[in-house]
């Protein structure tokens, strides 16, 4: 995990922590946020890299249905300002293309606020995706290695 990453964190049992987020570095006017998948998992918001094996988009599954909703409820909630942001993502070991998904979370923030999504996430490589974030509240993830929807939100 990056050590710019996290600014800080709170953990309490059964909710969800929240983090501030201190982009790692700027590219132009855009400020560039890394985040590491392993198998089933964005490492950053989980906080480990928990050491799930997969081979396929079942394997995250079959792990998700038993691991999700406690790992979702442990993870960090990212708050970022409105303005432009590269998502910087690595697909630290998979065996398979990941991809990575940003959107508004529910329908009518699904609607109404910016996506970005993309695939092609070999093994061993990193991908940047750009969106200029509006205030509001987000979910990101990967749908090709099914992680749980994480939390990111928008204020400023």
């Amino acid at each position: 995990m990056s050590k710019s990453f996290f600014a800080g964190s709170l953990l309490a049992a059964g909710m969800m922590a929240t983090a501030a987020i201190a982009p790692s570095q700027a590219a132009g006017d855009a400020q560039i946020i890394e985040l590491t998948q392993t198998a089933c998992q964005f490492v950053e918001v989980e906080g480990k890299d928990h050491g799930y094996s997969s081979n396929s988009k079942a394997d995250c599954n079959e792990i998700n249905d038993r691991t999700g909703d406690a790992r979702l409820a442990n993870s960090e909630i990212l708050k970022l300002k409105p303005g432009k942001y590269i998502f910087r993502v690595k697909n630290e070991n998979v065996p398979y293309a990941l991809g990575f998904w940003v959107r508004g979370d529910g329908l009518l923030n699904r609607a109404t606020l910016p996506s970005v999504s993309g695939g092609g996430l070999t093994t061993g490589t990193t991908k940047d995706y750009e969106i200029t974030l509006k205030a509001g509240e987000y979910v990101f993830s990967c749908p090709l290695n099914p992680t749980p929807d994480y939390k990111l939100v928008v204020e400023g």
